[in-house]
This record gives C-alpha cells, sequence and structure tokens, in this order.
C-alpha cells in the first residue's frame, strides 16, 4: 500500500506546488500526483500552472518520491508523441520515479485549442490510438501510424530510460477499463468504486489501482466543509459533468447549489482522525493499492501537522477489511 498527496495545481502557485512536493517527500508520502490542466475548475482558484514544468523542477528538488500525472490526456491538447517524449524525459531526470497516468480529456481543458469536443465514444478512439503511438515510439526507432483520428510520420525518441514509465489508465465504466487492461499497466479513479478494481483484475488486469481519497481538514467540521464549499465543490458533479463543461463559469453555475452538507457527504471533514482514517479504508476496501490523500480544507500547514502527528501513523497499520 503506497500513500501519495495530491498537488492542487488550480489553488497554489507553481513555486508553492514546489514547495508541497519537497515537503512530502520529507514528511514520508511515497509519491506525489497532480492534474495536467490548462484552467482550473472554478475561477476563485486562481491558479493552473504547467504540470510537466513544475515535475522537472520537482525531479529537481527531490530524491525518493514518485511523481504522477493525475491524469494527462494524449489526445486533443497535446500530440500523443510530443507526451511519449516528455513523459521520457522525466522518467530520466527523475531516476525512474515518473507515473503516466493518463485519461480520455475533459473539455475544460482540450477545446482551447478550438477543436470541436466530439462525444464519448469518439474520445475513446483517439485515446486508444494515443496509447498506441506512445508504445510505438517508446520501442525505439523511427515510427510511422496511420491512425482514423491521429497519425505519425516518421518520428523517433532519441532520449529513451532504461525503464519505460507505467502508464494507468483512469476508468470509469467498462470502455476506458479494457482500454486499461489492454494498453495500461495500472488504472487511475477518483471514486471508492469497487467495480473498477474487479472489472480491471477480472480482464487480467495485474498493475497498480490508483485512486484519490477526498479529505478537508480544519479545526472544526463546518469550517473544512466550507472551504470545500468555497473552492472545490466541483468535485462533487462527477464524470459526466467534469468532462463536459468548458469553462470554469460553466462549472459555477453547475455548483450554485453545493452546500456544506452535500460535501460531507463525500468528503472527510473535521479533525477527528477517526473520521479520516474511515473514509481512507473504504477506498482501501475497494480495492485501490496507490491512495492519493487530496485535502480540501482551508489550512495546507495544519493538514501537514495533522497528517505527521496523527493521520500518518494510523493509516500506515491500515489492511483492507476482510470480505
Amino acid at each position: 500500500m503506497e500513500f501519495g498527496f495530491k498537488l492542487t495545481t488550480e489553488a497554489f502557485g507553481p513555486k508553492e506546488i514546489i514547495e508541497q512536493a519537497v515537503r512530502a517527500e520529507q514528511l514520508g508520502f511515497d509519491f506525489v500526483e497532480a492534474s495536467d490542466h490548462f484552467h482550473p475548475w472554478l475561477d476563485n482558484q486562481g491558479h493552473s500552472a504547467n504540470t510537466w514544468l513544475l515535475f522537472a523542477n520537482i525531479a529537481a528538488r527531490t530524491e525518493r518520491i514518485g511523481i504522477v500525472t493525475g491524469v494527462t490526456c494524449p489526445s486533443f491538447r497535446y500530440h500523443p508523441a510530443l507526451v511519449a517524449q516528455q513523459a521520457a524525459t522525466l522518467q530520466i531526470i527523475s531516476d525512474g520515479r515518473f507515473t503516466l497516468g493518463v485519461g480520455s480529456g475533459e473539455r475544460l481543458n482540450e477545446h482551447v485549442i478550438g477543436r470541436d469536443w466530439p462525444s464519448v465514444r469518439v474520445r475513446h478512439e483517439y485515446f486508444r490510438e494515443a496509447l498506441e503511438i506512445i508504445r510505438l515510439l517508446w520501442q525505439g526507432g523511427y515510427r510511422h501510424y496511420e491512425g482514423k483520428h491521429l497519425q505519425l510520420d516518421d518520428a523517433r525518441i532519441f532520449d529513451l530510460p532504461d525503464r519505460l514509465p507505467e502508464i494507468c489508465v483512469a476508468v470509469s465504466g467498462p470502455k476506458s477499463i479494457q482500454i486499461a487492461v489492454e494498453l495500461g499497466d495500472g488504472l487511475f479513479a477518483t471514486e471508492p468504486r469497487s467495480e473498477l478494481v474487479s472489472g480491471y483484475t477480472d480482464g487480467g488486469g495485474t498493475g497498480p489501482k490508483y485512486v484519490e481519497v477526498q479529505l478537508a481538514w480544519a479545526p472544526d467540521v463546518e469550517a473544512a466543509a466550507q472551504a470545500v464549499v468555497d473552492k472545490g465543490r466541483f468535485a462533487l458533479t462527477g464524470w459526466k459533468v467534469l468532462s463536459e463543461l468548458p469553462n470554469p463559469v460553466n462549472f459555477e453555475a453547475a455548483t450554485s447549489t453545493v452546500t456544506t452538507d452535500d460535501v460531507k457527504q463525500v468528503f472527510a471533514c473535521g479533525p477527528d482522525v477517526d473520521v479520516h482514517v474511515a473514509q481512507i479504508q473504504k477506498f482501501m476496501d475497494a480495492g485501490f493499492d496507490h491512495l492519493v490523500l487530496q485535502n480540501g480544507g482551508p489550512d495546507p500547514d495544519g493538514f501537514w501537522r495533522f497528517w505527521t502527528d496523527e493521520l500518518q501513523p494510523r493509516v500506515h497499520g491500515l489492511t483492507p477489511s476482510p470480505s
């Protein structure tokens, strides 16, 4: 079981994100994970730096901690050849600590280059081709690919690592699970749904299973929940909304009725370590083995102290509950 820390690139500036990654390594986290966005979810989050540049700096400032994209879309805003090159380079400069989390994309970030946002079925077609291109380029040599949607013309990545990065595929249902089994090395999710894990393992998947765990630490429950309402309420909309809305203003409108009571149904809120441990246990029991702790509370330093003094000693003794 590994525990990671979510670097919320939408809520903190680039230098602060790098310092948080350094702190996470010092405090015993196994890896850090960050989304790869062009826009924040909400305007008042106020940030959205380039994740690949952040990760290059984090690799230079740290020695042990893993680095994970959660997740990159390799098929619209980026061409997969660029993602393949970036991932290979980052794997080299981090001495093998990089994991490439990938997904079929969100309109929030991918529409900015002026292309239409197709149906989920077509997005999965693009996604599959993108992963095939990445795998092809990582074989070395000059490569050509002629797909229905994506092409590659005599491309070669000259700097390949001795050990390629693992590719972990974001899953939400049978179609994406199939892609994870066929073209991925692991899976990535945001909900404690055991059927995602069982679908992956039953299909033959054997790799790591990443999931984001929603926590919100504050000295009292209401303050924690209110912080999520202020800047993290988009997380309650569900994947069908998260993937389809084009701009922060649309998420503002879609989440205008979210209350603290709604938040408390999804996030572990407040200072009680037992509440947070129970939340983590739920995700562990669903079958995930790489748990990304995502703090939606208002006080990052308070969360660090909570992790060090109370939460970390408890979670490292946790095991999945008997079936």
